[in-house]
């Protein structure tokens, strides 16, 4: 079997997976955050934490409560890894540096996941499970509640009750993603992954040295990084080790696990507010730009540009034999494409286009599908946007789900889509005329460019993933990112709270003959096309100096 066909075959597959769960994970999920009825261990969850499930909030008071629990989430994990020399389960290792261990706290409550650190050379087992897993759990908990309270703002009228923070994260975590984590978890110890507590240990001779691996709850870790879109993996390799991803099942069932919920969430969207139809508008806008970045990425890494290329079936410089071109290109683009961040192949190795695809892909937002939430919510602000560019061309008032898009509203999602493009590019331009963050470059020219351009993109846009050869374990990449990472996670999340509620506030407005129908094929094609060109537009000058210039010099 050709290479080629091997690829396809996965896609489809894959494609076929995520169909068969997209109806009872959607349907489900909209019966999570519609009930009105608390299991009992929610109920003493809520009774430890002194909340009352039960009471609404308006877009304040959700926000307050998003932003307490994210800064008490921060403080917690910055103090486990200072502490981590004097707890039990620390395999001998010291505490993480201030500056890391703020970059690794931050990273991890925002369901970014960059890791400037060798994970199995860093981390024991106890911040390990009690630090970064747990938050990659409630990370993601966060997302999808402040995704549910936007659509909550299209559904409601003439109320700025937006449901319960507290109630929306317990719910997230307790009925979603630890049962799914659950299943995935087994089913990653059944191909191969690693479950254990053990310690350091050798397992070989090489060159005249032993060879040590630490043990470690891999497979649950491992579960929940990739349904949570979270990304960050126990080893350096991330989903490239064998320990994490060790067959080509796992690869694509990996694969499976961080796209099933942001694709699903559409359908929690439609059933939500009413209208499975507008839920298949959105769903057809993430899966063609979804579809096309991975046509994209197969036609550059599988050309073949002299003998090396065509002996090795493609560009596999940096990929894992086991995987192959095919499923490395597919998993590069859905984990640029969702805010989750692992790897199972290095990007810096890809193609000149190939590397460029994967920044654009996290350049977009990360909305097709997206993080676990994130995803959802901001293409849901593209859709406005849309729509209000289509009020533009026929002269009337924009409106979305009977809601009028007026100046408010306008001004809300334009800063929401200002904010992460302002961050990654100054950012960026501060590392490139400092003297000192270059030093942190392995490579120079446009190659080089792109390592810090790409960094910056996934901090400021919640990924995590890594362009390779940045030497990041600096003060300077460790505060710059953290703050991009903070920064990129919650001021957007102000203004869609902002909007969710001015939106539950309006009265519903009919529909007429003249409204836009937002369910139909031509609005899928009007907001695929104004994701591109505002991106375009925003990073054009950026990715012309980076990936663009090394892939048309190759």
């Amino acid at each position: 079997m050709s290479p080629v066909l091997a690829g396809v075959l996965q896609l489809l597959a894959l494609i076929a997976a995520l169909a068969l769960a997209y109806v009872p994970l959607g349907d489900y999920m909209a019966k999570v955050y519609s009930s009105d009825k608390h299991l009992r261990v929610e109920k003493w969850i809520y009774k430890s934490i002194g909340a009352n499930p039960n009471t609404e909030m308006r877009w304040p008071a959700y926000l307050r409560g998003v932003l307490a629990f994210s800064a008490v989430s921060v403080l917690f994990l910055y103090l486990l890894q200072r502490l981590q020399g004097h707890l039990p389960g620390s395999l001998g290792f010291s505490a993480i540096d201030p500056d890391q261990a703020f970059n690794t706290a931050a990273s991890f409550v925002t369901n970014t996941n960059w890791q400037s650190y060798y994970g199995e050379q860093a981390m024991g087992h106890v911040v390990q499970t009690g630090g970064l897993a747990v938050q990659n759990f409630v990370s993601a908990a966060v997302g999808i509640a402040v995704a549910v309270a936007l659509v909550r703002g299209f559904s409601r009228s003439r109320t700025g009750e937006l449901g319960n923070f507290w109630a929306d994260l317990v719910r997230g975590t307790i009925r979603i993603l630890l049962p799914l984590s659950v299943v995935a978890a087994i089913v990653l110890v059944a191909c191969g992954a690693i479950q254990n507590f053990s310690g350091i240990h050798s397992v070989g001779q090489f060159m005249g040295g032993s060879q040590q691996w630490n043990g470690g709850a891999v497979a649950s870790q491992e579960a929940i990084k990739e349904v949570g879109t979270n990304g960050g993996g126990y080893f350096n390799a991330n989903s490239a080790h064998p320990f994490e991803n060790p067959t080509p099942f796992s690869n694509l069932f990996e694969i499976f696990l961080l796209l099933v919920i942001p694709f699903a969430l559409t359908r929690t969207f439609g059933r939500m507010v009413g209208s499975l139809k507008q839920g298949y508008a959105i769903l057809a806008t993430m899966a063609t730009i979804w579809l096309g970045f991975i046509a994209l990425m197969m036609w550059t890494e599988f050309a073949h540009h002299g003998p090396a290329f065509q002996i090795a079936g493609g560009a596999m410089e940096g990929k894992e034999n086991r995987f192959g071109v095919g499923a490395s290109s597919i998993f590069a683009v859905s984990t640029t494409l969702t805010s989750t961040g692992a790897v199972d192949s290095f990007h810096s190795s890809f193609t000149g286009l190939g590397g460029g695809i994967t920044i654009l892909g996290m350049q977009l937002g990360e909305i097709a599908p997206g993080g676990t939430g994130s995803g959802l919510y901001g293409m849901l602000i593209m859709a406005i946007i849309a729509v209000f560019i289509a009020g533009l061309m026929v002269g009337r008032t924009p409106e979305y789900l009977g809601k009028k898009i007026g100046t408010r509203e306008i001004k809300f999602a334009a800063c929401y889509i200002l904010i992460t493009p302002a961050l990654v590019l100054v950012f960026t331009a501060a590392a490139m005329a400092l003297p000192t963050p270059g030093h942190s470059m392995t490579n120079s020219g446009a190659h080089g460019f792109s390592e810090i351009l790409y960094a910056y993109s996934s901090g400021a846009n919640n990924n995590g993933s890594a362009f390779a050869g940045l030497n990041a374990d600096t003060q300077w990449f460790n505060s710059t990112i953290g703050i991009a990472m903070l920064l990129g996670r919650f001021l957007p999340m102000v203004f869609v709270l902002a909007l969710a509620g001015s939106l539950a506030e309006q009265k519903p407005v009919p529909a007429t003959a003249g409204t836009l129908r937002t369910e139909k094929p031509l609005f899928t094609g009007l907001l695929v096309g104004a994701i591109l060109i505002i991106t375009g537009l925003t990073y054009f000058p950026a990715l012309a100096l980076g990936p663009l210039a090394e892939g048309l010099a190759s």
